[in-house]
This record gives C-alpha cells, sequence and structure tokens, in this order.
C-alpha cells in the first residue's frame, strides 16, 4: 500500500505474488503471443519465472544493474551482461521482456536496442512490469500501475539486501 507521507510503497509477498498474476492476465487478455519470456536480473526473475510456467514458454535471462550500494537503492551507471542465459540455442521471433518496474526507463531504453543488436532474429519486443513510475523516460508496453512521482517500492525480498548470513536463524523475516 502506498504511504503518502513518506512517498513510498510498501509490497507484502502476498500483493507482490498477486501483481505478478494480475499482470499475466493482462497479458493473456491483450491476445499477444510470445514465443520467449525474458526476463532482466534480479528484479524480473520471479516474474520471468511464473510467467514461463503459466505461459509454458521458456525462459530467458539477462542480467543488468544499475543499483548498487548496501541496500541496492544507489542508482549508477548501467551494465548488461554479455549475452542471454537460455536453453534454448538462440533468441529469436516475438520476445516477452519482463521487469518488476520501470524506474528512471533507462535499462529499458538501453536493453532493447542491445538485444536487437546481439540477437537480430528477434522480430518484436513487448515490454511489461509490475510498476511503472511517472519519472520514467519509457513507458512498458504492458504494466499493472502507473505511480505518480518517484515512490521507493520496498519489494518483500528486499529484506536480503541487508540480511547478514548469521541473522537468519534469529530474524523475522515477515513472509507474509
Amino acid at each position: 500500500m502506498l504511504n503518502t507521507e513518506q512517498k513510498d510503497l510498501w509490497v507484502s509477498w502476498d500483493e507482490y505474488h498477486r501483481s505478478i498474476e494480475l499482470l499475466a492476465l493482462k497479458i493473456h487478455e491483450s491476445g499477444l503471443q510470445f514465443d520467449h519470456i525474458l526476463c532482466l536480473a534480479r528484479g524480473g526473475l520471479r516474474i520471468g519465472d511464473v510467467f514461463s510456467r503459466l505461459f509454458k514458454l521458456p525462459l530467458s535471462i539477462l542480467s543488468v544493474s544499475s543499483y548498487r550500494g548496501s541496500s541496492g537503492q544507489d542508482q549508477g551507471q548501467i551494465q548488461i551482461g554479455g549475452s542471454v542465459a537460455s536453453v534454448e540455442k538462440t533468441l529469436r521471433g516475438r520476445v516477452l521482456l519482463v521487469d518488476d518496474l520501470v524506474d528512471s526507463g533507462i535499462t529499458f531504453r538501453e536493453v532493447q536496442p542491445w538485444l536487437r543488436k546481439h540477437y537480430p532474429e528477434i522480430s518484436d519486443i513487448t515490454s511489461a512490469v509490475i510498476w511503472v513510475k511517472s519519472v520514467s523516460v519509457v513507458v512498458p508496453d504492458i504494466y499493472l500501475e502507473y505511480l505518480e512521482g518517484a515512490p521507493w517500492i520496498h519489494q518483500p525480498f528486499e529484506i536480503y539486501d541487508t540480511l547478514r548470513l548469521e541473522e537468519i536463524g534469529n530474524a523475522d523475516l515477515s513472509r507474509n
């Protein structure tokens, strides 16, 4: 739920999983067809996994990073992995590109031309995310929620950004 005083969005595990399912339904209802699911790691990994299972399509993964720092909230220059990880020999045809959110939009703006350059057999890329912020330089083709401004989205797995292994036995991870 959105906390207007702090301008942050706090998401429980239940809300997160339900958002993935609702985004999948929205994509299904669009009637669009795809040959591959490509998720951007790390934020898109869970979405890609669920979508691959629901849509019965192969999952490919591209590692991309722009957030760093001890809490993972410092945005820096985007880094794109050297290749797509997949059981398929090549990434081709119609690709559904998924991530959890579009913040500044820089990742989506940089990744799509990179994919077309490195995988020329891609005929179409459709992008989908749960959240898109109004400050983004791009808007994905399909999204679940449009957020005004740039609220920080506290996703349930963020606990692991600061949790030390020694704390796991005593930690309350609030696994709703």
